[in-house]
């Protein structure tokens, strides 16, 4: 029982880090042509960089942590599962790139939306949920044939549950297209 309480701390905590790593971008000042010429503007957006990828390689290692107490894996079945999870993550951490980059492009058009510009951004979006949906299908076959389909089930039912723990938590953060915060 504490076991379980522990991992759900965990996934609970993890959300805040998102939504600091998410102010914390969000908090970067609109530049104007003068100050993009300034180097402290680029300083400013290579720390920025470095500190985003610190909190998602936190992010990722308590990630794995929740994974590996959820899968329940023999020693055996730990050395087949953990190279494919590790392949499974790297492809999702570039992919996430691309959902990062579209938010970077929703933060500094928000205030000016055109039609042509929301319907650009949620094309891109639905893009980046069908690409992960495919990663997700990909990898489920690779587990289920390295360990079976309840193992795999099991994966993917993890899988899912902290992907929609991260999804919640960064959509809640943006502001609806239209409205005013």
């Amino acid at each position: 029982m504490k076991r379980k309480a522990a991992i759900w701390i965990m996934i609970l905590a993890w959300p805040a880090l998102v939504t600091f790593a998410r102010a914390q971008a969000s908090a970067r000042p609109v530049q104007t042509t003068e100050q993009s010429a300034l180097p402290s503007a680029g300083n400013a957006d290579k720390n920025l960089q470095e500190y985003i990828e610190l909190l998602r390689s936190d992010i990722r290692q308590r990630k794995a942590e929740v994974m590996a107490q959820m899968m329940q894996l023999s020693a055996a079945d730990a050395a087949k599962f953990w190279p494919i999870y590790n392949q499974y993550d790297s492809e999702l951490n570039k992919l996430s790139d691309l959902r990062v980059a579209n938010i970077e492009e929703y933060s500094r058009t928000y205030t000016e939306m055109t039609n042509d510009k929301a319907d650009e951004l949620i094309r891109k979006a639905l893009a980046y949920h069908k690409q992960r949906s495919e990663l997700i299908a990909k990898y489920y076959d690779r587990v289920k044939e390295q360990l079976g389909a309840i193992t795999a089930a099991r994966f993917i039912q993890v899988e899912d549950q902290l992907l929609l723990i991260i999804d919640l938590q960064i959509d809640s953060s943006l502001p609806i297209v239209g409205q005013s915060s």
